[in-house]
């Protein structure tokens, strides 16, 4: 699959859909891949809502780790910093966004999840976010204003699997649907994001936001900027990789 199919926009009216298209490696986010998100989320003149969704079995398996032995540090800020422009571009739109997820939603890709106004996932769908693993503060103030501190502290030191129907209990999702509902499920949401003029909209969504842009930016930089970047992610992949094969053992 060509790399300019990563992601495939497509406009329908006042309607922007947006999927993430690497369901051979459950559209984890390659660098040309959030490079066409970055694009995608660029000009959203006439658009009432933007849809992101992901081809396959999973919404967003989090940050690509494919070719990370060739990857230096610099390499990687440069990726992460990327990363969070990208979610910074999603989380302060003009115009709300919404997240339709299922499968595995997994690091930067339940980043994306949480950066978005509206947040709908499938009851079998399964969050995880395990940045702090190598001491990455992706995503991480965004989360706490969701959920609060107590949730996303739990969430983020014991990294551990959140159900769906847990997710929409602490406010991580917005609504549970299953996949052959998510035309309605959009449809509603276009109707709801069309009731005010489009200034109004605007206007509400910044008033309605906290902007810690400059703040999240600067932790991506001083977390993913200390040394040995590349050795910690190695290692909890390698933390990983152990897990799965004793899981597998038994």
């Amino acid at each position: 699959m060509s790399d300019q199919n990563d992601v495939l926009v497509e406009r329908n009216d006042t309607l922007l859909k947006v999927t993430l298209n690497r369901p051979q490696a459950a559209n984890a986010l390659s660098q040309n891949m959030v490079e066409q998100l970055i694009s995608a989320f660029t000009d959203l003149d006439g658009i009432r809502l933007c849809v992101i969704e992901g081809n396959g079995k999973h919404f967003c398996a989090g940050f690509d780790l494919s070719g990370l032995e060739q990857s230096s540090d610099g390499d990687l800020l440069w990726r992460f910093v990327r990363v969070e422009l990208m979610l910074q571009m999603v989380h302060h739109a003009p115009i709300p966004i919404l997240a339709l997820a299922h499968g595995r939603v997994v690091g930067a890709g339940a980043d994306l999840f949480v950066a978005c106004w509206q947040r709908v996932a499938t009851a079998n769908a399964v969050f995880s976010m395990p940045g702090w693993n190598f001491e990455l503060a992706l995503g991480t103030r965004r989360l706490t204003q969701l959920v609060g501190s107590r949730h996303a502290s739990e969430l983020l030191l014991e990294t551990r699997q959140l159900a769906a129907p847990t997710a929409l209990e602490m406010g991580l999702a917005t609504e549970l649907a299953e996949m052959p509902s998510f035309t309605d499920v959009t449809q509603a949401a276009l109707k709801r994001a069309s009731m005010l003029p489009a200034a109004a909209v605007r206007e509400m969504l910044e008033l309605t936001r906290t902007d810690t842009r400059e703040a999240d930016m600067a932790s991506i930089v001083l977390t993913a900027g200390k040394p040995g970047l590349r050795d910690r992610i190695a290692a909890y992949r390698e933390r990983v990789i152990g897990q799965q094969r004793k899981s597998a053992d038994k």
